[in-house]
């Protein structure tokens, strides 16, 4: 009896000895990692299916309000991606001007908004659209730009230019380097 529980004590004692030397030999245990600020920063903070954003500017007014059917938003960046987005955009008499594309990036605490992939932005006031692969647009300045080639369409015209600016709360647009049109001759009845 006395033999039998000396082998049992010896026994645990042996299983335990060697758990422990496994924790201690183990890599996968606790260790201390240090968080990446910049892996975390990527991290999406929200994803949204069917949304819509309204950025208000410093008076209360609406300056911009975006509809999508996915985002996703990363707080640590204050960047919003957007999958095929609408845009609606305000300048400061409250016209309103459309803008659209297949994807957009929207920081929301400087109010700009890119916008890429058959963008455009159309004013349907003045009855004219701008399609170009790349748009800019800052908010808080109500200026849209493009450094790539864009096509400026008010039927039955059409311009095309290597880059434009459009101030919206001017209704300008500038076309520069390689500007070419068509202007059909006006038809007489």
């Amino acid at each position: 009896m006395f033999k039998r529980l000396k082998m049992r004590v010896w026994l645990t004692g042996l299983v335990l000895s060697l758990g422990v030397l496994l924790v201690w030999l183990d890599p996968r245990g606790p260790q201390d990692i240090t968080i990446d600020p910049e892996a975390q920063a990527q991290e999406p903070g929200h994803v949204l299916e069917n949304a819509e954003i309204t950025l208000f500017g410093d008076s209360g007014s609406i300056m911009q309000s975006l509809e999508t059917p996915r985002l996703i938003h990363t707080p640590q960046r204050s960047e919003t991606w957007t999958e095929a987005p609408k845009a609606i955009l305000y300048d400061s008499e409250n016209r309103q001007w459309l803008a659209s594309a297949d994807v957009g990036m929207l920081n929301s605490s400087t109010q700009a908004l890119l916008l890429s992939g058959s963008a455009n932005l159309i004013a349907p006031d003045e009855g004219w659209q701008l399609d170009t692969e790349l748009l800019h647009y800052d908010g808080l300045n109500q200026h849209a730009w493009s450094e790539t080639p864009v096509v400026l369409q008010q039927p039955p015209q059409q311009m095309t230019a290597s880059r434009m600016d459009a101030w919206l709360n001017d209704s300008q647009v500038r076309l520069t380097d390689n500007v070419r049109g068509i202007h059909p001759p006006a038809t007489q009845r």
